[in-house]
C-alpha cells in the first residue's frame, strides 16, 4: 500500500500525462514516459509509447465539452493507477528514483502547459458598494469617463 505522499505524486503523474498530450513538448514528456515505466527494457518501452500515442489519440478524438472532460478524467485515473502500481512494486531505494524522474515529468508538463485568460466584461455595469474578489493576475479598467 501506497502512502499518501506517493499517491500525489502518481495523480500528479497521471494528470501530467493528460496535459501534455495536446501540447508541442509532449514528445519530449511521452518519451520520459516510457523510460519511466520500461525500466531500461526496450520492449516494453515500446509497449508504453504505444499506451501513450493510444491516450493521446482518444482525447484527441474526445474533442472539448463534458463528453472530453469525462474522457479526460478516465485517461488520468488511468495512468494514476498504473504509476501507483509501479510504485508500489518497486524497492524504496528505486522508488525514490522514480519518484524524482516522475517529478521532473510533472514540472515539464507544467511548464508546457498553455497560460489560461480569463476576460470579464463588466462595461455596461453599475456598481453600488460593491466588491470584487479575485486571486491570480487581475486586469482591471474602470471606464468611468464612458
Amino acid at each position: 500500500m501506497l502512502v499518501e505522499g506517493l499517491i500525489a505524486v502518481a495523480a500528479a503523474g497521471g494528470s501530467a500525462v493528460v496535459q501534455a498530450a495536446g501540447t508541442d513538448s509532449w514528445n519530449g514528456i511521452r518519451d520520459g514516459f516510457a523510460r519511466l515505466f520500461g525500466r531500461g527494457e526496450p520492449g516494453r518501452e515500446q509497449a508504453e509509447l504505444e499506451r501513450l500515442d493510444q491516450t493521446r489519440s482518444v482525447l484527441e478524438a474526445a474533442g472539448e465539452g463534458e463528453g472530453a472532460q469525462r474522457v479526460q478524467i478516465a485517461q488520468l485515473a488511468r495512468w494514476q493507477t498504473r504509476l501507483e502500481t509501479l510504485l508500489e512494486e518497486l524497492p524504496a531505494a528505486e522508488q525514490q528514483l522514480v519518484v524524482a524522474e516522475l517529478q521532473a515529468l510533472v514540472a515539464q508538463a507544467e511548464a508546457a502547459k498553455p497560460v489560461e485568460t480569463v476576460h470579464n466584461d463588466f462595461s455596461q455595469a453599475s456598481f453600488t458598494n460593491s466588491q470584487v474578489l479575485g486571486s491570480g493576475t487581475m486586469t482591471v479598467t474602470n471606464n468611468y469617463d464612458k
